[in-house]
Order: structure tokens, then sequence, then C-alpha cells
């Protein structure tokens, strides 16, 4: 937990400020923002009002969610790093907040951490349940063995499915519609391993165990198959290399042409 944190500062700062202009949101953040002592509190919140269930309460999410939270600090700095991708990334995020209360992708990346972090403790069905109900809340349906880095933007979210031996690195974004799917009904590694600042387009299916390389843009609507080399963008029925990014992490600018020119 960090004690001076300056994004929750700003968290706060906006959602007053942005209170103030709509009094009749004020009840509104102040239960979901301001009532808060940190971020891990406030996600804590969120997060169990939107996936409790008539068998699970709100309150008994929020416990499973705060136990994770404190066993393991790199859950919270991981929704911190998702937070500045979304307000960097997204130009409809206009406040550091929106991602917590408005964003289901981003919503669904944290409830996919806690449940991963229930996969290695052994907590295999309590893991599969909140997956099971990620999924049917938000449309977004993350196995809990997956591993993501961080720095994660998820934009519109719906449709999105990450199998359960897939790896994401780092500085990532998905658009909706995606597949990261296994190939075959074989044991052991069957997703893909995505590298770092890669931007993966709307609709498109990566499926096997196929690694796709640093920088890579893929675009929207492609079937890749096969492993994909660091820096190349790639589009297409099966995908074929049809460019190189202009970007060194094509994630990062969310630039959506194919070749070096517009």
């Amino acid at each position: 937990m960090i004690a001076n944190d300056p994004l929750w500062e700003m968290i706060c700062t906006e959602a007053l400020q942005t209170a103030a202009k709509e009094p009749l949101m004020s009840g509104f953040f102040d239960a979901a923002i301001l009532s808060h002592k940190n971020l891990a509190q406030a996600l804590c919140f969120n997060l169990s009002q939107q996936l409790h269930s008539s068998v699970m309460s709100a309150a008994a999410v929020a416990e499973v969610l705060a136990e994770a939270m404190a066993s393991d600090d790199a859950i919270c700095d991981a929704a911190r790093t998702d937070i500045h991708a979304c307000f960097d990334r997204d130009p409809a995020c206009d406040n550091h907040f929106m991602p917590i209360l408005y964003f289901k992708g981003f919503q669904a990346l944290q409830l996919y951490r806690v449940a991963h972090w229930l996969w290695l403790q052994g907590r295999n069905h309590l893991a599969l349940y909140l997956q099971s109900q990620i999924s049917e809340v938000f449309a977004v349906d993350i196995h809990p063995g997956a591993q993501i880095g961080s720095g994660i933007m998820i934009d519109h979210a719906s449709g999105l499915v990450i199998g359960e031996t897939a790896i994401v690195g780092n500085d990532v974004s998905i658009l909706h519609s995606v597949t990261l799917g296994g190939s075959g009904c074989i044991k052991g590694s069957r997703h893909p391993t995505i590298g770092n600042g890669v931007m993966i387009s709307a609709g498109a299916k990566i499926l096997g165990n196929v690694m796709v390389g640093d920088g890579v843009k893929i675009g929207a609507g492609s079937l890749v198959l096969e492993s994909v080399p660091p820096h190349v963008t790639v589009a297409g029925v099966p995908a074929k290399i049809v460019g190189a990014p202009r970007e060194a992490a094509p994630a990062l600018e969310m630039d959506q042409y194919l070749s070096d020119s517009p």
C-alpha cells in the first residue's frame, strides 16, 4: 500500500470537482470515491458492487478482493498502471476516476487479477466462480490461469476471450471482440504469448501456442495462426505481414493505420 499516493489524490480531487459541477452525482462520488481512504478500498467497493450475486453478497466479494490486495501489492500497483494506460490512450477518458467507475474493460481486468491470485493460491473453484461472474456481468471471459502484465488498456471489452495458458506482456492495448484462444484439445501451453507494446485491434483472433513479438500491430478482424516477429504489422485472414508500425510500441499510440503512411 502506498502511503502518499499521488494518483489517489488526483482521483479524489477530480471527483470533488466533478461532484461540484453535477450536484446530483455528489452522493455517488462520495460513496464510490470520496468516502474511501485509498485506491484499494475504492476498488474493493466498486468492483464488489458490480459482481455480487444472489449467492455471494457484495460484502463477501469485497472481503475476497481486500484479502488479495492486502496479500499482494502487485495487484494495486498494476491497477495504477492500468488507470494511467486508460487515461493516456483513450481520448474518451477525461478523468482518472473514469476507469474505476465506468470502464468495464478496466473493471473486468482488476477482477481477473484477484481471480489469478486465487488461482495461484490453489483456490481454483473460487477463482473460476469469479471468472464466471465476470463473464456474465461484463461479457469478458479471462481464465484465471492466464498471465497478464500491467499497463493494459482494454477498450470497450465486450466479447474479449483470453484462455488459460495465454501470456500477455506489459503496455498492451486490446480492443473488443478479441480472442486469445487455444488450438486443439491437448493439455499444456495451447494459447498465444503476446509481447510488450502490442496493439490488438477489434475482432482479431489469435489462436494456438504462437508468439506475437514486441511492438506488433494486429489489424482489425485478423486471424493469426502463426508466430509473428517483433515490430511488424499483420492483417488479414489468415494474417500476413503488411508493413511495419511507425511506433516502437503501437499500443501506446492506438494508430489503426496498417501501413507506414496513412
